[in-house]
């Protein structure tokens, strides 16, 4: 089997990855939405892996990995990558997981993060109290909700006087913002979680998502503030998201002065940027994405790096799409004990009819907090491209011939 071509479409501004094969086979993945302007980078390596074997995975990300980068440069080989597995899983007629080593779970954690949009909520100490009461009744029976917050939020912009610094207007993303918080904000923010973890109740995990902005002493005023609460974890307070770089050694001097878990690591690539992380236990938890950090088996490397040494992995995922979400089935079914949860990527949900252009999933598939793993060749997705082309741009048309 050789690879006779690389396509890549815009399906809702979420570009999705085909790779063409001579044994009328395809590889697909998704890149994590809103990203349209990654579509010409995945296409920029074609000329390398085309007239390759797309099982040999290992010897074709050796040619691309040096393409990539942190988030969001680093999506279009993760998609390669994600998308060679499928082929290979197909060519074998084997779920992924088997290629990984085999399942050491049936059933796989997710968690919910849960936008305060989404039931037009502000950001009073009422409406955080009202969010918990909310995402209890989502569809799925989530046990595990993260909440997004200060300066992962419209909090920073919507609460007077919230931080010493002028709130960014007119971004596409809040999280320009950074500085000192304001006692007032403080107080404020922390009151907020503490209605939200409270109207929750000990049933249910929270996770908050404060940054990045934060300034390392009130990151750990933060942190410690939130010790009586018992939270799945406080992420990217001082960098995360879109942050080209880490700062392990900032976090690590938060971490080792609280009991709070500290979270970072979605916007990492590659597992060598996540050695002062994990070596100097700068954190609690790590979070990287598959469709970010280099794909699949990318992320297994560094989950089990991470588990020697005691650290935790709950991998992100908000905007991954469905062939995403397939993804993380398949990678958190041989993942290592350390993991925690992966993040729902509930938001391709909202566009209303990706269940209706893929095969293999019969609308959500959580149930309890939990999915069951697939045992279909490769992701266990398809797309059905009759159904599918109804959505393709125009300048996209020949995406399925």
């Amino acid at each position: 089997m050789k690879i006779t071509d690389i396509k890549c479409a815009v399906i809702a501004d979420s570009p999705v990855v085909r790779i063409v094969t001579d044994a009328g086979v395809d590889g697909w993945s998704q890149i994590e939405t809103p990203k349209p302007y990654v579509q010409p980078l995945v296409l920029q390596l074609k000329p390398f892996l085309v007239g390759e074997d797309p099982t040999n995975v290992e010897r074709l990300m050796k040619r691309i990995r040096y393409r990539g980068g942190f988030k969001p440069w680093g999506s279009a080989v993760s998609a390669i990558e994600i998308a060679l597995w499928d082929l290979a899983g197909k060519a074998a007629n084997v779920p992924i997981y088997k290629l990984l080593g085999g399942k050491v779970r049936d059933k796989v954690r997710t968690y919910r993060t849960f936008y305060h949009h989404e039931i037009s909520a502000e950001h009073t100490v009422a409406d955080y109290a009202r969010w918990a009461a909310e995402a209890k009744a989502l569809p799925g029976g989530y046990k595990m909700f993260k909440l997004p917050t200060s300066f992962h939020s419209a909090m920073v912009s919507d609460i007077p006087n919230y931080f010493y610094g002028a709130p960014c207007t007119g971004e596409r993303y809040p999280y320009a913002n950074r500085g000192l918080v304001t006692e007032e904000g403080f107080n404020h923010a922390v009151a907020s979680v503490f209605a939200a973890k409270e109207a929750l109740g000990p049933g249910y995990g929270l996770a908050v998502d404060a940054g990045p902005g934060y300034l390392a002493y009130d990151a750990l005023r933060f942190a410690k503030a939130f010790e009586p609460l018992h939270l799945l974890w406080v992420e990217d307070m001082i960098t995360g998201d879109y942050s080209p770089f880490v700062n392990a050694d900032v976090y690590r001097d938060i971490t080792h002065a609280t009991t709070t878990p500290i979270h970072t690591g979605e916007q990492i690539y590659l597992r060598q940027n996540y050695k002062d992380l994990i070596e100097k236990h700068a954190v609690n938890v790590i979070g990287p994405d598959p469709c970010d950090v280099g794909g699949i088996a990318e992320l297994k490397w560094i989950a089990e790096y991470a588990d020697l040494h005691g650290i935790a992995i709950a991998p992100h995922g908000t905007a991954n799409g469905v062939f995403g979400l397939a993804s993380h089935i398949q990678l958190a079914a041989c993942l290592p004990d350390n993991y925690i949860a992966f993040e729902y990527p509930a938001r391709f949900e909202d566009d209303g009819f990706w269940y209706d252009i893929v095969e293999g999933f019969d609308g959500n598939p959580v149930v309890d907090g939990e999915i069951e793993v697939t045992d279909r060749p490769g992701l266990g997705v398809n797309f059905i491209p009759e159904a599918a082309k109804a959505y393709l741009r125009p300048e996209d048309a020949d995406f399925f011939d």
